[in-house]
């Protein structure tokens, strides 16, 4: 590993991806493990004492965002591939992903305008232009039917190569998806049980929503994260400006929701309501100022989400988080272990 200047630059092995749920490994959703980076100390731990790191008056920011079976199994000129859907457009088309049947970027012959992808029960996509500017990797597609009827009745779950094994849709879903939406499951969420949360409120930790539907996380390198729909509620608004007048810290779940909160967020630190499209950015260049910790999973190498988390707890904390992960046979990806850090 090499501890960047800007940002951590690792290897991961490949033995250190998860490839199946923890439920399929013998553990419980909430078994999973969690490193917390508090104060400059690092300690293990598993996901269910999560309590024992927050304190009475603490606010625990989730996304209620739940993922739609977003993948189907299509033909692209005859070709056999997976189609992506991302998230929908206010025009009604959509934004779509072409991959290859291993869960690969796509390898076959370059997409361009017009090409027609071949959907289940006889209907079709057509790509009409590249969604973000520059990219060849996202389309905007019009499609000729009723994406999410279809989705319900052909689609299955986003997966990337790591995964060999189709798992059905209820691994993806987490205690606080009630809003469908996103491409994929916002994964921070994914150990919470319903015990634990019962004991987080009997404890003084404060439980607040936002809503922000992901879409598909497979950019290319170099490439920005997609504008996002979202709300942050006046509730949550109102929860996080009294947290923090109190002298509590808000906690986010998931990099899904630092990039709502922070879309949210005046220069000042207050948050209002607000919904919509968001396309910002965090990083060095623009800290977090609502957030005071985030509980995430471990993000592949070179992945944006890496600044992200360096713009809430520090591009030190963050380094020496991915350090001791590597060092203590962490798991990667959307089955894997899960941290929370805090700014130094």
């Amino acid at each position: 590993m090499t501890l960047g200047t800007d940002t951590v630059e690792f290897r991961l092995p490949a033995d250190r991806s998860a490839t199946s749920p923890p439920e399929a490994r013998g553990l419980a959703r909430d078994e999973v493990r969690l490193m917390v980076c508090d104060a400059g100390t690092v300690t293990h731990a598993r996901f269910r004492e999560l309590g024992s790191y927050l304190r009475p008056g603490d606010l625990v920011v989730v996304n209620n965002s739940a993922m739609l079976s977003a993948a189907l199994d299509v033909t692209v000129r005859g070709a056999a591939a997976v189609l992506h859907f991302s998230t929908w457009l206010d025009d009604g088309r959509w934004v779509v992903e072409v991959r290859d049947p291993r869960g690969t970027p796509w390898g076959g012959q370059a997409l361009e305008s017009d090409v027609r992808v071949a959907l289940p029960d006889g209907h079709a996509a057509v790509l009409r232009e590249p969604w973000l500017p520059g990219g060849t990797r996202l389309w905007v597609a019009e499609v000729d039917t009723e994406v999410r009827a279809l989705l319900a009745a052909y689609g299955r779950p986003i997966t990337y190569s790591y995964v060999p094994q189709r798992w059905s849709a209820s691994y993806y879903r987490t205690v606080f998806g009630i809003e469908p939406g996103s491409a994929e499951m916002p994964s921070a969420g994914r150990p919470f049980t319903a015990a634990l949360v019962t004991e987080l409120v009997a404890g003084g930790v404060g439980l607040a929503p936002i809503t922000l539907h992901t879409g598909v996380s497979s950019p290319e390198t170099g490439e920005p994260p997609s504008p996002e729909r979202f709300a942050v509620p006046e509730m949550t608004a109102g929860l996080v400006n009294a947290t923090h007048a109190a002298g509590g810290r808000v906690v986010a779940v998931g990099t899904t929701v630092t990039r709502a909160l922070e879309s949210a967020t005046a220069a000042t630190g207050l948050v209002r309501a607000r919904a919509g499209w968001t396309d910002l950015v965090l990083d060095g260049d623009r800290p977090a100022r609502a957030v005071d910790g985030l509980i995430t999973g471990w993000h592949a190498p070179g992945a944006s989400h890496l600044h992200l988390l360096e713009s809430v707890a520090g591009a030190e904390v963050v380094r020496e988080a991915y350090a001791a992960a590597l060092d203590s046979g962490y798991l990667w990806h959307e089955f894997g272990d899960t941290a929370l850090l805090f700014r130094r």
